[in-house]
């Protein structure tokens, strides 16, 4: 700001090149492959960022301070053994999904992770039902149950789909393998011209139907000792997978945020935020979205609403969401989300974590809107949140 620099010419500058990978930074953290160069340049276009500093400016003219603040992250997700397995603590990195073929022709599945809301059972059930070849409708996943699923790591650290996702696409494409040997075995045919697509065998090369897997269901649970096979693959299968040659599965992406100061109360009103973020191969784009704005409230609460207060003798005074502040619909703006998509090659899936890239890179880019807000009167804020005293007291006025 004292150079006359601009935040995304300062960044540009700065950021590694998009083609520079494999790239290990100076702490020696291996960074696979990441797109920090083309998400602020998505992040520029989708904000229309020009136009939008030209209107910043003509309404500080007219008495209103809007402020424009960038931030461009990297998020460790997926993590490895690595993290916790070298220190000894009871944390796997693993996880593992079964897959099975019930006799009706369904598909069930159990694995460890748990759904908060994130959206990991869809997921999960998405990703089976393509490695099989099935309608989601006939895929049902047991998650969480200590007494009925894998061991496995749990949801935590942005890992439900990188890791348990990749452990379903495994289990997935071995049952389907094992299905397909069954068939042709059947039918006295060679299983690598047949193939499963919504829940049918087929023929390959013409996609005729050949079998329903629910004859092959009853056919496998009920007159299973007339199967002219030797080695029966069986219709259960299980997929292991956790990361093994780097701390993390890398993730970036970039978040603008505009808001207007009211210098007369010190309040902070965001008026949009735009995201834009590399999870690598975004399974459901839906849910990555909406994962982003989950984040991005998160990211504006602890920016502008979150704190614990105490008072002299060490008493919490709002321990309760009735004193403790956190936004909500009204305090919300709009969000905007595009991607750009590295898929990870230490995985079959090529997903990374998206869950807490919204509150990694939200508060930075609207501590960087705020301060934008106040340099006209010369001043900045850096203790967090942005609250309307602290604004207040950086103004003078308090």
């Amino acid at each position: 700001r004292k150079a006359g620099l601009d935040p995304v010419a300062v960044r540009r500058k700065n950021l590694i090149p998009d083609d520079a990978y494999p790239y290990e930074t100076a702490a020696g953290m291996p960074f696979e492959g990441l797109s920090l160069q083309a998400s602020l340049d998505e992040l520029v276009r989708i904000m229309d960022y020009d136009a939008l500093c030209a209107d910043r400016d003509a309404k500080r003219k007219e008495g209103r301070y809007l402020g424009i603040g960038v931030s461009v992250y990297v998020e460790g997700t997926s993590p490895s053994p690595m993290i916790y397995g070298i220190g000894g603590a009871p944390i796997t990195a693993q996880d593992a999904c079964n897959v099975k073929l019930e006799p009706s022709g369904a598909i069930s599945a159990a694995v460890g992770v748990t759904d908060q809301g994130q959206g990991a059972q869809a997921v999960l059930t998405q990703v089976i039902a393509g490695a099989v070849g099935v309608p989601m409708a006939s895929v049902s996943v047991t998650l969480g149950d200590t007494g009925r699923t894998p061991y496995g790591g749990g949801t935590w650290a942005s890992r439900a789909t990188g890791i348990a996702g990749e452990a379903a696409l495994r289990a997935g494409r071995s049952l389907r393998e094992n299905l397909l040997t069954i068939a042709g075995a059947l039918m006295q045919v060679s299983a690598d011209g047949l193939d499963i697509r919504d829940g049918q065998i087929v023929q390959k090369s013409d996609g005729a139907v050949r079998m329903s897997l629910a004859e092959l269901g009853r056919i496998v649970h009920f007159q299973g000792t007339g199967l002219p096979i030797q080695d029966d693959p069986g219709v259960m299968a299980t997929g292991h997978y956790s990361l093994r040659d780097a701390p993390f599965m890398y993730t970036n992406g970039a978040i603008g945020a505009l808001v207007e100061l009211d210098p007369d109360t010190g309040f902070i009103t965001p008026l949009k935020v735009w995201a834009v973020d590399d999870c690598g191969m975004p399974v459901n784009p839906m849910l990555v979205d909406e994962q982003l704005r989950g984040g991005i409230a998160n990211g504006i609460g602890s920016a502008l609403f979150e704190e614990l207060c105490y008072d002299e003798d060490g008493q919490l005074q709002n321990g309760t969401l009735v004193d403790y502040l956190l936004p909500m619909a009204g305090e919300m703006p709009d969000i905007e989300v595009s991607h750009v998509s590295t898929p990870t090659q230490k995985s079959g899936l090529g997903a990374k974590g998206v869950g807490e890239a919204g509150v990694i890179g939200g508060p930075g880019a609207i501590l960087n809107a705020v301060n934008d807000a106040l340099a006209p009167f010369g001043v900045h804020v850096t203790e967090q949140p942005y609250t309307p005293q602290r604004i207040l007291a950086a103004l003078g006025r308090i």
